[in-house]
């Protein structure tokens, strides 16, 4: 890791100049796509956002390119998660790449979910990271998001406030609706792959499942375990994340009669995105009533 950190310090120092495209507008650099969203839905064009790990790629243990490094170097500000695997073995570099910016951790201001048993690999998750998946944390988000973005551009906070309330308004109104549509129905309880919808299921009283085993793919046993679970929960969805081998998933889809169903909680369309999920989730709980 240290290596490949100085190759691409080496490689910036060197195309700095020759990559700096800087039309004017100011960089924002954020972990994940989802963030990517509040900022545009609150600063408009004002900031251009440079996304570390983009869509499709698996956020905990993801190595930046050094086209990203270079275009955190001319931010003015890292919005962070502040949990995810590979931020944890690289944020201190990044910080030390540009110690101008200003840093937005946006975890602390969440009500974290701590894992009983953390996971085993060499990226250690001390909570779990996904909150981004919640309409509730999203408000808290939008918040943070807001402040940053009248600090760094004091001469548009009218602006930023009068486009963080019409968001929140709109997270708002999927809140409402997400909760009437899971008042209605009594299974609760949902099977995914990779364990990312634990704050949406503390939001509205579900159950998640998780088909990965301490961060790996579950051994026979566990799969076993899974699918007599699913049989006497009568569950017919299994969510898979877009980023992640479907195999495991097929396999108790198959045994079950069950249908896979890809989500993206990573996508840069968040509201849309999760609305999306939301619905799924509902609809999967109308299949195990029938």
């Amino acid at each position: 890791m240290r290596k490949i950190f100085s190759l691409l310090v080496i490689i910036i120092f060197f195309s700095c100049n020759r990559h700096n495209t800087d039309t004017g507008t100011k960089i924002i650099t954020v972990s994940i796509a989802p963030f990517k969203y509040f900022v545009e839905e609150i600063a408009g064009k004002d900031f251009r956002v440079n996304v570390m790990v983009p869509p499709g790629s698996d956020p905990h243990i993801y190595e930046p390119y050094p086209e990203q490094i270079i275009k955190l170097r001319q931010s003015v500000a890292y919005i962070s998660n502040g949990y995810l695997g590979f931020e944890q073995a690289w944020l201190d570099r990044f910080y030390q790449t540009n110690r101008t910016m200003k840093i937005l951790s946006l975890g602390e201001k969440i009500d974290l979910i701590v894992p009983k048993h953390k996971h085993e690999g060499e990226q250690i998750e001390s909570a779990d990271p996904h909150y981004w998946v919640s309409l509730i944390c999203a408000m808290i988000i939008a918040e943070s998001v807001k402040e940053l973005l009248c600090e760094l551009n004091p001469g548009k906070i009218q602006n930023y406030e009068t486009n963080f309330r019409n968001l929140l308004s709109k997270i708002r109104e999927a809140d409402e609706k997400a909760r009437t549509l899971f008042a209605e129905v009594k299974n609760k309880s949902f099977m995914i792959y990779h364990p990312n919808l634990g704050y949406l299921a503390r939001d509205y009283g579900l159950a998640e499942i998780s088909v990965e085993y301490e961060g790996k793919e579950p051994p026979p046993s566990r799969l076993k375990e899974l699918i007599d679970l699913a049989v006497k929960d009568n569950l017919k969805t299994i969510f898979v994340q877009r980023e992640y081998d479907k195999k495991n998933a097929t396999e108790i889809a198959h045994e079950i009669g069950a249908d896979v169903v890809i989500i993206d909680p990573l996508s840069e369309y968040w509201l849309e995105e999760t609305v999306d999920i939301i619905a799924s989730l509902h609809q999967s709980f109308i299949k195990s009533t029938k």
